[in-house]
């Protein structure tokens, strides 16, 4: 019930902008602790591997202890003391509890990632390429400061379904483990906002330190490492499920070896498979040629039989996340319920 209404008001608010985010205070955080590293390591590899995996243990370890707390606030709050009878009590502990719901949003970015991508493909849509670029450019890594209206289009796909697990499946995954704990009996333990603010953190830690280039290539290993890590199963549990979004539940098993064939030449163990496996299922082709600040790369094509990236497809990727977040959702309800039965 948190969890989902946690992706409720997720879907409804958003990131509200006026108020501090987790994940702001986690960027400060890292930024803080680079210069401290940097200033201690230099440039001699060993210490920066050190360094960061100081920040790492910190970060990670410092917000899955910050989330557990706040869980065990909220439980506090909702279940002692004297709320009053009957309907009364009841509302008073659901707004004792009320925090948790909304620390738990946080973790999650659907409406966000899905409000910037719709918001390139408007200035597209408008002809205005300098504003599409200038948009695309706060939520991708490439440089964009030359594409073209296809590529564009191609790289808020791209974005579109490497974000979507990223920001919102490999999170929920983790809140519904930490349910899944709880509901087991082990409500002493870290529990859903814990386990997502953890895996926040690791993917924090990895958008913003995890790069091939000077020292981050030894500063930023082990954060990019644990967030490959945390990132796996729920990864791979997307590319098996999103055909049933797709309404071609049919096609599960095969679109799910085909996306681990197509996704395993790509440098990232997650980025391919998830980018394959929207392709498969939005009927699109993906992958190319992008430039960077360190220089080009060229990433598979992914189902290179599929037409190029349109608007339509675009939006077909949002749909199809929207579509599998109910299915989840509704799945991991009705295993709890059975679990509650047995």
């Amino acid at each position: 019930m948190l969890v989902a209404l946690a992706c409720g008001l997720d879907r409804l608010l958003g990131d509200p902008r006026r108020c501090l985010h987790p994940v702001v205070v986690m960027g400060w955080l890292i930024g803080h602790w680079r210069r401290l590293v940097e200033a201690w390591a230099g440039d001699q590899p060993w210490r920066l591997r050190l360094g960061g995996l100081a920040i790492t243990v910190l970060l990670v370890g410092g917000s899955g202890l910050v989330g557990w707390g706040v869980e065990r606030l909220a439980i506090h709050a909702a279940f002692s003391g004297d709320h009053g009878g009957g309907i009364l009590q009841l509302l008073l502990r659901w707004a004792a509890a009320l925090p948790l719901p909304i620390a738990l949003a946080s973790a999650l970015a659907g409406r966000s990632l899905e409000q910037a991508v719709r918001a390139v493909l408007a200035a597209v849509a408008a002809g205005d390429l300098p504003l599409a670029r200038q948009r695309l450019s706060w939520i991708v890594g490439r440089d964009t400061e030359n594409l073209d209206g296809p590529e564009i289009l191609r790289a808020a796909a791209e974005t579109a379904s490497e974000n979507g697990v990223d920001g919102l499946f490999a999170p929920l995954f983790w809140m519904l483990v930490g349910a899944g704990l709880w509901c087991g009996g082990a409500l002493a333990g870290p529990g859903p906002l814990a386990l997502a603010w953890g895996f926040k953190a690791a993917s924090t830690l990895d958008s913003m330190l995890g790069y091939r280039r000077g020292r981050l290539a030894w500063l930023g290993t082990a954060g990019a490492r644990l967030d490959d890590l945390l990132t796996w199963l729920p990864c791979r549990l997307v590319a098996l499920s999103l055909p049933l979004a797709a309404a071609r539940p049919e096609r599960s098993l095969a679109w799910f070896w085909e996306a681990l064939k197509q996704g395993a030449s790509d440098p990232s163990p997650n980025a391919g498979v998830s980018q394959a496996a929207y392709a498969l299922a939005a009927g699109v082709r993906l992958g190319g040629t992008n430039r960077y600040a360190d220089g080009l790369k060229t990433k598979p094509l992914l189902a290179p039989l599929n037409p190029a990236a349109d608007g339509e497809a675009v939006q077909r990727m949002l749909r199809l996340s929207t579509r599998l977040e109910l299915i989840w959702l509704s799945a991991s309800g009705l295993v709890l319920l059975l679990l509650a039965m047995v």
